[in-house]
């Protein structure tokens, strides 16, 4: 596995971690927030790292590779939708007004994350390690 994957990884590890704690914490906690806010900023810097070195290596393989290029298509829009929900997800709750709706939209948040974690995981990064022997 590549030093790039294996942080990638990790970086998966560490914000699911966060937000398992967000979610044991609440959000009516100053320290459900700051965690909460931290990590927002994870993901941001993790999102950075994935376009700035895995993806532009990929990009340069689907020049010549149909699937690849379909797969990376796919990925692109699922993202948009994903980073989407993300992100409405930490502007709503990261100000502390959390309500009843607060365990529901952990769960589907997670539920969304996960998903997306395993994708990439097991088919993108996969992907990139084969091209990167």
């Amino acid at each position: 596995m590549s030093i790039l994957v294996e942080e990638l990884k990790n970086d998966h590890n560490v914000i699911v971690e966060m937000l398992t704690e967000v979610s044991k914490l609440g959000v009516s906690s100053k320290e459900g927030r700051d965690k909460l806010i931290s990590a927002k900023m994870g993901l941001l810097a993790h999102l950075k790292k994935e376009d700035d070195s895995l993806y532009p290596v990929l990009k340069k393989a689907a020049e010549t590779d149909p699937s690849l290029k379909q797969a990376l298509d796919l990925f692109v829009s699922d993202m948009e939708v994903t980073s989407k929900a993300v992100m409405q997800f930490f502007d709503k709750y990261s100000t502390g007004s959390a309500g009843t709706d607060f365990a529901k939209a952990c769960g589907a948040l997670f539920s969304d994350l996960k998903m997306r974690i395993w994708k990439e995981e097991n088919i993108l990064y996969a992907k990139y390690d084969e091209l990167n022997k």
